[in-house]
């Protein structure tokens, strides 16, 4: 599995949602990514790349297109 695949499944478990609405998905623009979806994902993504999530960058995380300029930019995982 490579790393988008495994962005997308952190994306598709946490929130219970298909790949089709990922595109565009933005903090609170579902039910399921509230504060606590949230922290439950960030968790996620640490799990899944190894990583520790700077707080900063919790805040900054507020779509999946952001998300991944964050990973990429700050903790090197290419897409």
């Amino acid at each position: 599995m490579n790393n988008i695949e495994r962005y997308n499944q952190v994306f598709r478990e946490t929130f219970n949602i298909e790949d089709s609405l990922l595109e565009g998905l933005t903090y609170q623009s579902i039910k399921s990514w509230d504060s606590v979806g949230h922290m439950t994902m960030i968790a996620a993504m640490e799990e899944v790349f190894d990583i520790m999530v700077d707080m900063d960058d919790i805040i900054d995380f507020s779509s999946y297109e952001k998300g991944q300029e964050i990973l990429s930019k700050n903790y090197g995982i290419q897409f």
